[in-house]
């Protein structure tokens, strides 16, 4: 049974910095890649990041692009989203998922098959 459970959210700042991890269970971690997802009140759920199994390459949203970085740990079963310079408009529920193999598009979630249960980060002004 797959499991991904996120944590390191919390208030900050706005400038400040934040890690989330993600520790995935049920899988063999170093066999998927991942992506981290954000969801605001009233707004669809958003890619932030994501990471390939293969070669670790990255891609993230523009809004973020410079300002998170998105990193694995394979030994850990864990993946990280280290956010700096956060701003208010990060506010958000931050979920990490996997990446369903042979889907073709990172940045769209149905393109992930399991889910976390989200953390809150909240940027203060």
């Amino acid at each position: 049974q797959v499991q991904l459970v996120e944590s390191g959210g919390g208030l900050v700042q706005a400038g400040g910095s934040l890690r989330l991890s993600c520790a995935a269970s049920g899988l063999t971690f170093s066999s998927y890649s991942m992506g981290w997802f954000r969801q605001a009140p009233g707004k669809e759920r958003a890619f932030v990041a994501y990471i390939r199994w293969t070669d670790g390459a990255t891609y993230y949203a523009d809004s973020v692009k410079g300002r998170f970085t998105i990193s694995r740990d394979n030994a850990k079963n864990t993946v990280y989203l280290q956010m700096n310079s956060l701003k208010p408009e990060d506010t958000a529920v931050y979920y990490c998922s996997r990446f369903r193999a042979g889907s073709g598009f990172y940045y769209r979630a149905n393109s992930y098959d399991y889910w976390g249960q989200g953390t809150q980060v909240t940027v203060s002004s």
